[in-house]
């Protein structure tokens, strides 16, 4: 049997690159190194590669898919193998866009090893190179007695692995759930912590009797006093979100986070429609089973502390593949743009993908005012819109794709908005602030009947939490 031995390099640099690798040999087996860290999640077989590898295969027709992160091109290698002798190739990966030489950086800020995973350290160690991020956060969390792999790894910065240009973040997925499936007070990412905050999970994630208390309120201010960042998890979803949002706990939202969802805008539209600021972020959940990414505007340096200052600036967009540039009046993403009522902004928007997107569509308060459809499919191009601002709101940019990527995801990305302040509120306000007391209304009847609280100290802190947060609605609605 043959021998193949591989060499991933850049194609321009020569510089020896990891990457995500795929081996099909001629009868269709998927074969890989022994001991290899193999892919998990959706998408075809394939492996983690330090750079290199060497395998034994059958001769007769081999092919080769090497992929790196979203920037570089997937490289396809194809060719008839002789039944002996060894086999040398040099896979030359090219990039199609170098985001970073503008100074945007991608990271990916949620993710967990599950308790099935046999090698967390190894796929640690190669996680951010594979994927390309500047930033991984992994983060521990707690369900019943289930022993994630993640949750050996020490919170903080994880210095043995990172590097100049790849940072290790090791965060805290805080969380609350409902016995019947719901997300019950929600999830949030807690990152750039130096402590574990308490108590990691609550309620049923714990045990039939753990109380349905602290709140994750609790946790934010926890996480901030160490100089942490928050951001709310899988679209705003969860009772205390809306609470959170308004008392101004957070320092974004996480969106689209888990690879089985749809991308969901409608909550964190609502809450931006009451005049919140909450930038974009995005990650993968379980394991790095998407392409989702956040870059984050740093300017001409690269570092983590620029990173989070960027990403908490709103200097930011998210995407599982395409770039995605916009600005209004030369302003971009996390700009406030204050203006008299019936300016008229130039808005200008520039995308570049290596999967052709289909439609282009400019949101104003919610609400698409303008896109441009292009069915045929599109790897670069621009818009320009003249917007008449006539009140406070806010505007982003939002793209989709029918192209499948290799997760089988469909590609799309999303900016975070740019804030317009007139001085006149939008009439999309009230409707929104109205939407959040009447969800609140309704986890109030929750923590009123249903949830398990020690005492009645524990139940009257909850209520009064989700009270305060209704009556800021209450004051946006009128």
């Amino acid at each position: 049997m043959p021998t193949l031995r591989g060499r991933i390099v850049d194609a321009t640099s020569g510089a020896v690159l990891e990457a995500k690798v795929r081996i099909v040999e001629c009868d269709g087996r998927v074969i890989s190194p022994d001991g290899a860290v193999l892919k998990v999640g959706p998408g075809p077989e394939s492996f983690y590669c330090p750079g290199q590898f060497q395998v034994s295969l059958k001769g007769g027709p081999c092919q080769i898919v090497v992929e790196r992160g979203t920037e570089y091109k997937p490289l396809r290698w194809a060719k008839d193998l002789s039944w002996k002798g060894d086999v040398d190739v040099e896979l030359r990966l090219e990039r199609w866009i170098d985001l970073p030489e503008a100074g945007w950086y991608p990271g990916n800020t949620h993710i967990h090893y599950d308790q099935n995973e046999k090698q967390p350290y190894e796929r640690l160690k190669l996680e951010p190179h594979v994927n390309d991020f500047s930033v991984t956060v992994v983060s521990i969390l707690r369900r019943w007695d289930l022993k994630y792999a993640s949750n050996r790894f020490p919170i903080g910065l994880f210095t043995d692995y990172s590097t100049a240009h790849h940072v290790l973040d090791i965060g805290e997925e805080n969380r609350h759930n409902f016995w019947d499936g719901g997300f019950g007070y929600g999830h949030i990412m807690l990152f750039r912590i130096t402590e574990q905050v308490d108590p990691v999970s609550r309620g049923m994630l714990v045990d039939d009797f753990n109380p349905d208390y602290p709140p994750l309120c609790f946790a934010c201010d926890d996480a901030k006093r160490q100089g942490g960042v928050v951001l709310w998890c899988h679209n705003g979803l969860g009772m205390e979100a809306p609470v959170a949002a308004v008392l101004g706990k957070l320092d974004g939202m996480n969106l689209f986070d888990p690879y089985w969802m749809d991308p969901e805008y409608d909550l964190w539209y609502q809450m931006l429609n009451c005049g919140f600021f909450l930038p974009a972020s995005t990650g993968s959940d379980w394991f790095v089973c998407s392409s989702n990414r956040v870059y984050a505007q740093t300017g001409t340096e690269f570092t983590y502390d620029r990173w989070i200052n960027g990403l908490k600036r709103g200097e930011t967009f998210i995407t599982n593949g395409p770039a995605l540039l916009m600005t209004v009046n030369g302003m971009g993403p996390g700009a406030l743009f204050p203006c008299p009522v019936g300016t008229k902004a130039e808005l200008h928007a520039v995308w570049k993908s290596h999967h052709p997107i289909n439609l282009i569509e400019v949101i104003e308060n919610g609400a698409v005012i303008a896109k441009r459809e292009l069915p045929e499919g599109s790897v670069e191009g621009e818009l320009r819109e003249t917007v008449t601002v006539n009140t406070d709101g806010w505007l982003a940019l939002r793209c989709i794709g029918h192209a499948r990527d290799s997760f089988e995801h469909h590609v799309w990305a999303h900016t975070s908005p740019v804030y317009t302040q007139t001085g006149t509120p939008p009439p999309q306000r009230k409707a929104s602030a109205q939407f959040f007391v009447d969800s609140i209304n309704r986890s109030l009847e929750w923590v009123n009947t249903k949830g398990r609280f020690l005492n009645r100290q524990q139940r009257n802190t909850v209520a009064n939490l989700f009270r305060e947060g209704q009556r800021a609605y209450e004051e946006l609605a009128r």
